[in-house]
């Protein structure tokens, strides 16, 4: 039941850093964790890693040959 508890947690801690809670369930959630610390440690280490995904990861572009393959295969039309 723990486990389950736990997964309840983050998923509504992932909610909460998209901003798809409500804003009754986004305080019921900020007090939660503010009367555990354990539960601000998991937000803490889901912003962190979310944080280190927006700084250190970079995608690539794509090549403009791609772009206009896609382009190109919007264009035609279903038959």
């Amino acid at each position: 039941m723990r486990d389950h508890n736990y997964q309840d947690l983050v998923r509504k801690v992932t909610m909460y850093l998209d901003n798809e809670l409500t804003e009754s369930a986004e305080m019921e959630l900020l007090k939660e964790i503010k009367a555990n610390p354990a539960y601000l440690e998991i937000l803490s280490k889901e912003q962190s890693f979310r944080e280190f995904i927006k700084s250190k990861i970079h995608r690539r572009k794509p090549s403009p040959a791609l772009v206009q393959s896609i382009k190109e295969k919007i264009r035609i039309a279903p038959a």
